[in-house]
């Protein structure tokens, strides 16, 4: 696969690796039992520059690509999804909403901090009762002079219980549906701003997602991120991106997986030789093997699209949902191929399992992404 990246690429997937190998690495386990929001990682992230991989210079950020983005998300996702979902917001779906539709003025208060690691940057879109259907969100913004008043939930936001600021969506009037829909930018200590109940989840279990409500929660004019009415155009151009990053995730969990499997089935032997010898065992390695570099190449299909500048909403969807349903499949098989004790906590294995169901869920189901996919043959 490393044929397909360019030189400039290998050297940057090369740093980011000995970086996570480094700084990541002796943590992971950790931060996984501790089952909390590991905020030790932000620093990290943002010290060596990760968080501002998108981000033009002048506001302090890399300047880099898409596929550099892709490159850091598998990376870091190989050594953990959780860490790999506590990196996706600030260098991505949060920075650029607001480099896309920010004014100047939001530009500099608030993607400096965040790739800095001294903001921790929510993005808040969906409800209890809004998941899939997003157009459907109950949370409301009233005008009310120069200000707006928000009042609402909203469900599964990571971070949600250490964030500094999030981007909130709402609706300015329910009858209109998604027209009516628009985006606010809301710190932490805003009145009316409340954190609710942080799940306790299957996996991602070093990161956190949690509710948030927010009740006669009065903003500034100035609060308003983009038009009024356009905000589901923000949150569907920055989760393209996203569906990017979580594909990715899903390629550096399934690598991960089939390498601790070819590890253990060099060295677990059974009937006097190791089980990777069994021409079973090694069917189950090549398809394993097959499958992730068939992920992986949808995933740069994808970065590269969108580095081009074209729309990539197809690609975004067609790589997002088969990385998902790789590593499912490939943590399963590897767990399987662990016998029972793929099935504790001593293999990592076990965490990716856990892990790789909930890739398939978030940033879009797989039948949003079907649907996504089925309406592009039809443009």
């Amino acid at each position: 696969m490393n044929s397909l990246l360019t030189e400039n690429e290998l050297s940057f997937k090369k740093d980011v690796r000995e970086f996570v190998n480094k700084e990541l690495m002796p943590h992971v386990e950790e931060w996984e039992r501790r089952k909390q929001y590991a905020v030790e990682s932000v620093k990290k992230f943002a010290d060596y520059g990760l968080f501002g991989i998108l981000v033009p210079p002048e506001y302090g950020g890399l300047g880099g690509t898409i596929m550099e983005y892709l490159i850091a998300s598998i990376e870091v996702a190989r050594a953990s999804v959780s860490l790999a979902a506590v990196f996706g917001s600030p260098a991505g779906i949060f920075t650029d909403a607001i480099l896309k539709y920010g004014t100047e003025e939001q530009k500099q208060k608030y993607v400096p901090p965040a790739i800095a690691g001294d903001k921790i940057a929510c993005f808040a879109l969906t409800e209890p009762g809004a998941g899939s259907d997003a157009a459907a969100m109950a949370t409301t913004a009233t005008k009310a002079g120069d200000d707006w008043i928000l009042n609402g939930a909203k469900q599964f936001i990571t971070a949600a219980d250490v964030g500094d600021v999030a981007i909130i969506f709402a609706s300015v009037d329910r009858s209109l549906g998604a027209k009516g829909i628009t985006a606010f930018i809301v710190e932490k200590g805003t009145p009316g701003f409340t954190v609710g109940k942080v799940e306790e989840m299957l996996g991602l279990n070093a990161s956190s997602a949690g509710e948030l409500f927010l009740r006669d929660c009065r903003v500034p004019g100035s609060a308003l991120l983009g038009e009024v009415g356009k905000g589901l155009r923000i949150a569907f151009s920055s989760l393209d991106l996203g569906r990017i990053h979580v594909a990715g995730q899903g390629v550096g969990l399934a690598e991960a997986a089939l390498e601790a499997t070819l590890t253990y089935t060099a060295d677990r032997e059974q009937f006097g030789r190791p089980i990777g010898d069994f021409q079973g065992v090694q069917w189950m390695l090549a398809d394993m093997s097959i499958a992730v570099d068939a992920a992986a190449l949808l995933c740069y299909r994808a970065a590269r699209i969108a580095d081009s500048g074209k729309n990539y909403s197809a690609a975004a969807a067609k790589a997002k949902l088969y990385a998902s349903k790789v590593a499912a499949d490939v943590a399963r098989d590897a767990v399987e191929l662990h016998g029972g004790y793929g099935c504790t906590k001593d293999m990592p294995v076990e965490r990716y399992y856990r892990d790789a169901k909930l890739i398939e869920i978030y940033e879009g189901t797989a039948e949003i992404h079907r649907t996504v996919v089925a309406r592009s043959l039809r443009a």
